[in-house]
């Protein structure tokens, strides 16, 4: 799997997560992929997951 490139990505924050800058996660849209960092450290790197299994997590935590 390639490694896309993220620094050009539009990163969004949930609209639940405030503005006090807490503990967030942000995530961005990729042609075949999510991506999700930490709001904290946005430099840190980010996990990069498909359509399908970005789609399993959401069905998990819910």
């Amino acid at each position: 799997m390639n490694t896309p490139d993220l620094g050009e990505l539009r990163w969004c924050k949930s609209s639940y997560s405030g503005n006090d800058g807490g503990d967030c996660v942000e995530i961005a849209a990729l042609p075949s992929a999510a991506a999700i960092r930490d709001s904290k450290n946005p430099d840190g790197g980010a996990l990069v997951l498909s359509h399908v299994a970005w789609r399993a997590l959401g069905a998990a935590l819910t």
